[in-house]
């Protein structure tokens, strides 16, 4: 089982991964807990990881980063056209790669914890 692009659908409590490999076939699908998800990683072979980008998908980005892996941030607006039927982390988890593996497709950037703090100032400020 050789990942090459993971997609990992960010909960509070438990969540879902979706994998494929170079010709783009499903490979995983795992529900994972937050203790469980590093751990997961860690064993992994460096790969893609991709998440919907969220406050806490920065951090998560910045953890497996030093596990080795390349990791990408999508914005959510551009992985809803790939939701296949009726919503659930597991579609979403799948439509998290269909949406990152279109050539064109853009990126969030990952922030630095220095960054977020800046963010959360100025949205403390704008509220």
């Amino acid at each position: 089982m050789e990942i090459s692009v993971l997609g990992i659908d960010l909960a509070k409590g438990v969540f879902q991964l979706h994998g494929v490999d170079a010709f783009h076939r499903a490979v995983v699908r795992k529900k994972l807990s937050r203790a469980q998800l590093p751990e997961f990683i860690a064993t992994l072979k460096p790969c893609l990881i991709i998440m919907e980008s969220c406050i806490g998908a920065h951090a998560w980005a910045r953890k497996f980063q030093k596990s080795g892996h390349q990791v990408k941030l999508i914005a959510p607006e551009f992985v809803r056209p790939f939701v296949k039927s009726n919503k659930n982390d597991a579609i979403d988890a799948e439509a998290i790669v269909e949406a990152a593996i279109r050539p064109n497709m853009r990126f969030v950037s990952i922030n630095t914890v220095d960054q977020q703090d800046i963010q959360i100032i100025h949205r403390v400020r704008n509220a």
